[in-house]
């Protein structure tokens, strides 16, 4: 079963995030003496009041990832929103009060981020915000530092949750997860490794993305909205995810089905967190960010050359176990 995680879990874990958070931007000089929580779902935002600066401290992550990997993410992360504000992208930056690179401390790794007041009458516009990821992108495409291969398809999540999924027909027939586990099958390999991609994809152009559907993740702000949370942040086709540009209208990924979708997936894990009150619901962003990320990836039966190359990949391995 799923190891339960109680109210009174949830407020320590918050308690030790503001804690921890309070305590790192003290000893880098800031003055903090009204810590607010803006935020405590996946990470603990806290706004370290009276400065203008904001710390994000992931507390719900898989169990394989440690202090040194989250923090190799992390600065990848502050690099590229550094370089997209100094280059004019619409982005939440990283503040300048502190050096550029995450901080450890009890047991977290934070890091720490502009304050910016959020718009709160208004509830967000999936559809428009997938009108302009394809501008982030193309705001991306010339970032020049090192970003890892398809990372954010988190391909050891899926197989650990596969394997979970065992243990839990309640929440998923056999059937269904005997599907996922042949369609896994077959895209595993295509994300672990660049060589095989290319191969399975000849003439797919790579460039850097955001990774973590990124209509979900523009911040309403007072004074427009802006691009953020950049944490899985990686080098993938510039068409992944949801969206369109004016600039480039043939770029046509039917937002409309994407916003539906965004707007069932936060409600869902909503639902799973009230009723069960277990660590369910707090898994649903990495499966969230790793499902969307291989589906816009292969988005199979809506463009012919991932679906063609998918299928001629299956067809092999189902040759190659008949024949044995």
């Amino acid at each position: 079963m799923t190891e339960l995680v109680t109210p009174q879990d949830i407020a320590h874990r918050t308690s030790a995030a503001v804690d921890a958070a309070v305590g790192a931007g003290r000893d880098l000089g800031l003055t903090v003496t009204d810590a607010k929580v803006l935020h405590d779902l996946f990470s603990v935002v806290v706004h370290l009041a009276p400065s203008p600066v904001v710390v994000r401290v992931p507390t719900v992550l898989p169990g394989y990832v440690c202090l040194d990997s989250q923090a190799r993410r992390q600065q990848t992360e502050l690099d590229v929103t550094r370089w997209l504000a100094d280059h004019g992208t619409p982005v939440i930056p990283p503040s300048p009060l502190v050096p550029l690179e995450p901080v450890q401390r009890d047991g977290f790794s934070m890091t720490f981020w502009q304050f910016v007041e959020e718009r709160r009458d208004k509830e967000p516009d999936y559809v428009a915000n997938s009108e302009i990821t394809a501008d982030l992108h193309a705001a991306m495409r010339a970032y020049p530092g090192r970003l890892s291969f398809l990372s954010a398809a988190e391909p050891q999540f899926i197989a650990e949750s596969l394997a979970l999924l065992e243990k839990r027909p309640d929440l998923i027939g056999p059937a269904d997860l005997d599907r996922a586990r042949r369609e896994w099958q077959v895209l595993e390999p295509l994300v672990r490794s660049r060589t095989a991609f290319e191969k399975a994809f000849p003439g797919i152009d790579l460039q850097p993305v955001h990774g973590d559907s990124p209509p979900a993740n523009i911040f309403g702000g007072v004074d427009g909205d802006l691009y953020a949370d950049f944490e899985l942040v990686t080098a993938g086709p510039r068409r992944v995810g949801p969206g369109r540009s004016r600039a480039r209208p043939r770029i046509r990924l039917q937002p409309r089905r994407a916003a539906q979708w965004h707007t069932a997936v936060e409600r869902g894990s909503a639902a799973l967190r009230e009723r069960r009150g277990d660590a369910a619901g707090h898994r649903l962003p990495h499966a969230r960010a790793a499902t969307a990320f291989v589906g816009g990836v292969f988005a199979a039966g809506r463009r012919p050359m991932a679906d063609d190359a998918v299928r001629r990949r299956q067809d092999r391995m189902t040759s190659a176990r008949d024949g044995q």
